[in-house]
């Protein structure tokens, strides 16, 4: 009688000491949920369309992909005013301190007299290479626009990619949390009937394993859903105490109609951008021959000076011409080779980027079909997955239910809450793959 006292006094202890663990986890639980818990001194409002443009708007690297745009422009206009007429204007003043010049044997002296002397000319050089340099600098500026736009079409599906991850990580932290009340729920009850002896406490343990399991995991999904969110910060260029409300449903992101869309859009080649670069590497490479074979042609220059003088002291002379006109023709005669090996060489750097254009034609055909292909089955993927995360969660609230009734075991509940788990990694990889499969997509049309 004594020894079965003692069992039952050190059970009512164990079971003690449990529970007092137990609150002191969720006690600590609660602590660290508040020392991390995000902090938001202002709030932006945001759909999907909304979020590209502040994001593009805010880019500081567009920005100075706009400015690199200006600043070729302004070479352009530095290399046409080359070609057009300087004119400089001058002034002196001389004062000779009383020099007089000293003429030969006679002795003769002659004053030099102080004097002012102002003027102004306009010079002229023009030759091929200036011409075609301006050329060469209209398709730097068309290359750097192009670069431009395709920074910005990166960014925004960036954005899109973002986006979407956090919407999904909101879904699956819901999701969890049902689930992990649903569990705590059974817990209690379980806890409650090993009290009184109904079951044993090994059931109520296993179940209060299910239950720190599915908190860790819900507790990792929100960190994940903050680093999602962080993520998309970066994007906006917001700081981390700025927070975001997401307008755009998931739901009408990952829509049929919008994947159907993209697999109906026709395919213009003109409007991919890696092939607009090329198409223009090409164009550079003709001017660079063009430029290299204007070594050999002429170099036209004119130039006319005006020069005014008044003495102001008397007994000197002017020996200034008022005007004076020049013509200047320089024709290159012999370089030893080195002009025609600069042609030859930009004849083969021509031919290379032809070549690499021609390839990349080829090419792209084939990626738009591979395209195609993921984007379809990365689509039909999600499909699948977002069936079998609703049947593993109806599935798990029946094995909840069927145990709260006593008719399933602890282990048929852990096996539902482990496929539900597992649900959940799937249904995320295959969003975040048919977000990817729909950003590459309308990347290559660029419709």
């Amino acid at each position: 009688m004594k020894r079965l006292i003692s069992v039952c006094l050190a059970g009512c202890i164990a079971m003690s000491l449990i529970a007092q663990q137990s609150t002191n986890m969720d006690s600590l639980q609660k602590v660290l949920d508040a020392m991390t818990a995000p902090v938001y001194t202002s709030q932006l409002t945001l759909s999907l369309e909304d979020a590209q443009d502040y994001a593009v708007r805010q880019n500081r690297n567009l920005q100075n992909a706009s400015l690199e745009v200006k600043k070729a422009h302004a070479q352009r206009w530095q290399a046409i005013a080359g070609m057009l007429p300087q004119a400089d204007a001058s002034g002196q003043y001389v004062n000779m301190c009383g020099y007089e010049m000293e003429f030969g044997m006679t002795g003769q002296k002659i004053s030099m007299p102080n004097y002012i002397t102002g003027g102004a000319s306009v010079s002229l050089g023009l030759n091929g290479q200036a011409i075609v340099a301006v050329l060469i600098n209209n398709i730097a500026i068309q290359m750097q626009d192009i670069t431009r736009e395709q920074s910005e079409s990166d960014l925004r599906a960036q954005v899109i990619t973002g986006y979407a991850a956090a919407l999904v990580m909101e879904d699956i932290v819901v999701l969890m949390d049902s689930s992990l009340a649903n569990v705590e729920r059974l817990y209690e009850q379980t806890e409650r009937m090993a009290k009184v002896g109904a079951v044993e406490q090994t059931q109520a343990d296993q179940v209060r394993v299910r239950v720190n399991q599915l908190r860790n995991s819900v507790m990792a999904n929100r960190r994940n859903l903050e680093l999602s969110y962080n993520a998309l910060r970066v994007l906006l260029n917001v700081d981390a105490t700025t927070g975001l409300q997401l307008t755009t449903s998931l739901d009408k992101m990952l829509s049929p109609e919008t994947a159907l869309g993209l697999l109906t859009q026709p395919w213009n080649i003109n409007n991919n951008f890696n092939y607009q670069l090329l198409q223009k590497n090409v164009e550079l490479a003709k001017k660079n021959v063009h430029l290299a074979g204007w070594a050999y042609g002429p170099t036209i220059g004119g130039s006319y000076q005006y020069t005014y003088r008044h003495d102001l002291t008397k007994g000197g002379f002017n020996m200034t011409p008022p005007h004076m006109i020049g013509v200047s023709l320089s024709m290159p005669i012999w370089s030893s080779g080195k002009r025609a090996a600069g042609v030859t060489e930009k004849k083969i750097a021509l031919q290379e980027a032809q070549n690499t254009l021609s390839e990349t034609t080829d090419n792209l055909g084939i990626q738009y079909q591979q395209l195609r292909y993921n984007m379809t089955n990365a689509f039909e993927t999600y499909i699948t997955q977002k069936e079998n995360i609703e049947v593993a969660n109806r599935v798990f609230n029946n094995v909840s239910n069927k145990y709260h009734w006593g008719a399933s075991s602890a282990l048929e509940l852990t096996n539902a809450s482990n496929d539900l788990i597992s649900a959940e990694t799937s249904y995320v990889n295959a969003v975040l793959d048919v977000v990817k499969a729909q950003v590459e997509l309308k990347k290559f049309l660029n419709n």
